[in-house]
């Protein structure tokens, strides 16, 4: 079922055509925009969304290119667990049916994705890609930290335009909508945008006689997207399993020994499937095939990953850099090397 032009899934390997309206993600399909019939044409955008579509075609342009940016921190986050946030090229959905679960990942999803899209705007406005933002024009003036006074100069990422753009633009369907599934996904996005604030720091450069720094110029800077990545994968694996109150308006957690979540946590509602098989209904695609840590005891482990199916070892030739010497000057010079070694991959279900 195609229901887009050609020509609009360039950028599918790194963006998502939602192809149901319960559970959506349409925007993150935007791996390239910049015309009216774009804006149009995505599935699943309510009016307010097409509209800063069409308002805003470069942010939405930025927003696209920033989609492999934060689909492929998912995928280091998880790069050894049986769920390592893998992608479906020849799916319209790039996550099949994997976000219809109201699970962890879902939680995770959401709020890495909204975090990308902070980022990758707080850092466009500062970089003067965009013609609606720049710098952050309250950085003015003098201020103090624990090492005293110093005068604000320089380009401080102005992270609170970002995030308010992201907060009006992503989660407009789902303040629409306001049901069970919606309130977990805007728990989770403002748990991203808020991961992304979380790690930006005060930057410094020191005047003064021999660099004595009796006067400091500073600006706010935004942390490498590592951090916020290294931060939510925590909250993944802290996440509150909840339930809706007695009122439908907030979350309970799901057991009375379960914490209470606040806005930093990541919550949901479901228990997620093993992901040990191929499982179209859950959107599992299973560990059949996937390389494992014959000698690890953790999750990379064949044991772990395998799922007790057990391992085929294939031996390949590998070619490296080794035996690398420095001339002066200026170049380094290195052999190529064969290197044998044993791959081990998980035996798909029988």
């Amino acid at each position: 079922m195609n229901l887009l032009p050609s020509g609009i899934c360039f950028y599918l390997s790194v963006a998502i055509c939602w192809l149901t309206s319960r559970v959506d993600g349409s925007w993150w399909y935007m791996g390239t925009l910049g015309s009216q019939m774009m804006c149009d044409n995505i599935p699943g955008l309510i009016n307010k969304q097409r509209q800063l579509c069409r308002q805003h075609p470069k942010v939405m342009q930025a927003i696209g290119a920033g989609i492999k940016d934060w689909i492929g921190e998912c995928q280091h986050q998880f790069q050894n667990h049986r769920w390592n946030c893998n992608t479906m090229a020849r799916d319209h959905n790039l996550f099949g049916r994997l976000l219809l679960r109201s699970s962890r990942e879902a939680a995770f999803v959401y709020a890495i994705s909204s975090a990308g899209v902070v980022h990758t705007l707080t850092r466009a406005c500062s970089q003067g890609e965009l013609q609606s933002c720049s710098c952050d024009p309250t950085k003015k003036g003098s201020s103090r930290d624990a090492k005293g006074t110093f005068d604000w100069g320089g380009c401080s990422d102005h992270v609170e335009h970002a995030m308010r753009f992201s907060q009006s633009f992503i989660d407009a369907k789902e303040r629409k909508e306001r049901d069970a599934r919606a309130l977990m996904n805007l728990h989770n996005n403002r748990a991203g945008r808020k991961a992304v604030k979380r790690f930006m720091s005060l930057e410094c450069k020191c005047h003064g006689v021999s660099g004595s720094c009796s006067v400091r110029t500073c600006w706010l800077a935004l942390a490498d997207f590592r951090r916020t990545g290294d931060h939510l994968r925590r909250r993944y694996n802290g996440a509150v399993q909840v339930a809706m109150n007695q009122y439908g308006t907030g979350f309970t957690a799901a057991q009375r020994h379960f914490k209470r979540p606040s806005k930093n946590d990541l919550v949901y509602f479901e228990d997620s499937p093993d992901y040990c098989i191929r499982d179209q209904e859950s959107g599992s695609v299973g560990t059949g095939g996937r390389v494992c840590n014959r000698t690890s005891r953790g999750v990379d482990s064949c044991e772990v990953m395998c799922c007790g199916r057990g391992y085929d070892t294939t031996r390949v030739s590998r070619t490296t850099k080794c035996e690398c010497k420095f001339h002066w000057c200026c170049a380094v010079h290195c052999r190529d090397c064969n290197q044998e070694m044993d791959v081990h991959t998980c035996k798909a279900q029988t």
